[in-house]
């Protein structure tokens, strides 16, 4: 009798281990396939993020060039050239090029590989983001609207952060472009609760038609994007969620959608 309690203990953990084994193996699959899904999400992230840098560069560009046109001919007129109107020139680029630089840095940051995670600062991150969208906005006339109620700091690895405001805020234009919104808007509100870093995103886009919200977070769920990878807010929730134990959250309110990113301040990764 002993005996056999003894082979039933025996077997009983031996079923233990194959099953801890079973669900290790479960585990890293889907480790696997989340690292899969990120990569995708940021590839299709650089290539709107690429296309982005043309048209961030194409105004200034031409800038520089109606700068130095004026001068080019008088030189080649061989007529007397004004200091001050050269002065004038230099000044003029140096303010273009420090403006080029200075969108180089956003999207550098953004694709940064450096997964430590640092204190930064909320409007800071938005208005990166912006800088990287700005062109886009304005080529589809999209009002931008940012309130700052209050300026909170978070933990966290700042370009995955960006990644997910760029993804909001890009998800946003594209339904606004998409149904043809007239006086199109995107609201930025930012704002903090006790230990509670709040960023909103709201547009008048006539909202997100499903039955349950939460199915514009599933992986590759496209909806009205025909074009879309549908991986994009699959990934903002995942990183805000498991990456810094906030939450990302979406509703219809105001005949448009609002997504709520909550993160705590006090997380250190």
């Amino acid at each position: 009798m002993r005996q056999t309690k003894l082979d039933e203990f025996i077997e009983l953990e031996e079923q233990n281990k194959k099953l801890e084994e079973k669900v290790q193996k479960e585990i890293e699959k889907n480790r696997q396939k989340e690292q899969i899904l990120f990569h995708q999400s940021k590839l299709a992230s650089m290539g709107e993020m690429l296309s982005s840098i043309s048209h961030q560069w194409r105004q200034p560009l031409m800038e520089i060039n109606s700068l130095f046109l004026p001068i080019e001919i008088k030189l080649r007129g061989k007529k007397s050239i004004d200091n001050d109107e050269v002065l004038e020139a230099i000044s003029k680029l140096n303010e273009i090029t420090k403006y080029m630089s200075n969108t180089i840095n956003d999207f550098r940051n953004f694709f940064s590989i450096n997964k430590e995670s640092i204190k930064f600062n909320l409007s800071t991150q938005i208005n990166s983001a912006i800088n990287i969208l700005s062109t886009s906005l304005k080529d589809n006339n999209i009002n931008l609207e940012i309130i700052v109620k209050k300026n909170p700091e978070v933990y966290g690895v700042k370009s995955e952060y960006s990644q997910v405001l760029i993804n909001i805020i890009n998800n946003a234009k594209e339904m606004l472009i998409y149904r043809k919104i007239k006086n199109p808007l995107i609201k930025i509100t930012i704002d903090k609760k006790e230990d509670i870093a709040i960023i909103k995103i709201e547009d008048n886009a006539g909202g997100i038609k499903l039955k349950n919200i939460d199915d514009v977070f599933k992986p590759f769920y496209t909806n009205e994007k025909k074009d879309g990878s549908g991986i994009g807010l699959f990934m903002s929730k995942l990183i805000i969620e498991k990456n810094m134990a906030g939450m990302l959250s979406a509703e219809n309110i105001n005949n448009g959608a609002l997504f709520t990113i909550q993160t705590p301040q006090n997380i250190k990764k």
